[in-house]
């Protein structure tokens, strides 16, 4: 396992941790990040995995990586975005806890996670547009998690969001001062989180807003062979049988 500077990562059973030693977003946690996601799928036996922060979830972007003397160009978010998408379609099941500032890629990232915990007295803000730019393909993720029109504010006027309006939005799932206790109570209701299960039912899920019914049903039985050929649906099976 490579070392990273930017953030730790440990295991600790069937958990993951990954945690940002930074309140900012540069290239060189990008390549951290994707390293991590390379862990995850090609050696790492976890089932579920955890983002958080030290002092703050993440303020987003570092303007340090950029020069304003030389002509700009998009690498550094393309390498973003696949990162996001590498977490996105992680084996495993992926949860934010989010305490103080969530802004800008911060709150892109804890986006494309399976579920969000904040701290009663966590801000989050899309908080690109009113800088200049654009706040990755939250663009088109949001929609999907909030409706078009409240997708609308949060991404064109960029206001703070308190914690319990974003519960109230649904772009968190839970509120509790006790984030390490909502922590293991989310996990609970994962349940015994079977990886192959959880991928393929989460990527159903994100092409739920994209395919039609005939195409989606297509996907569905594409994705459903595969998922019944796995030994926990065979011990699901067995265990009936016996009962």
């Amino acid at each position: 396992m490579q070392e990273f500077k930017t953030l730790e990562y440990v295991e600790r059973g069937d958990i993951a941790h990954v945690t940002f030693n930074q309140p900012t977003i540069d290239m060189a946690m990008v390549r951290d990040l994707t390293g991590v996601c390379d862990h995850l799928d090609d050696e790492s036996p976890c089932k579920v995995v955890v983002f958080r922060g030290r002092e703050c979830f993440s303020r987003g972007i570092d303007f340090r990586d950029f020069r304003p003397d030389v002509p700009m160009d998009i690498h550094g978010f393309n390498k973003w975005e696949k990162c996001c998408v590498r977490i996105e379609r992680l084996p495993k099941a992926t949860i934010s806890l989010i305490e103080g500032d969530c802004r800008g890629g911060g709150a892109q990232l804890a986006l494309v996670t399976d579920a969000r915990i904040a701290h009663p007295e966590a801000i989050i803000q899309f908080d690109e547009v009113h800088k200049g730019f654009l706040p990755g393909m939250a663009t088109f993720r949001l929609a999907k998690h909030i409706g078009l029109g409240r997708a609308k504010r949060l991404i064109m006027q960029c206001p703070e969001v308190s914690a319990d309006e974003a519960l109230a939005l649904g772009l968190i799932d839970t509120v509790s001062a006790d984030l390490d206790a909502a922590l293991t109570e989310t996990i609970a209701a994962f349940g015994p989180i079977h990886t192959v299960a959880v991928s393929l039912a989460r990527r159903l899920l994100n092409e739920s807003y994209e395919v039609d019914f005939e195409n989606g049903l297509g996907h569905f039985l594409a994705a459903q062979h595969p998922a019944i050929s796995q030994s926990a649906f065979l011990d699901t099976i067995k265990k009936h049988q016996d009962e």
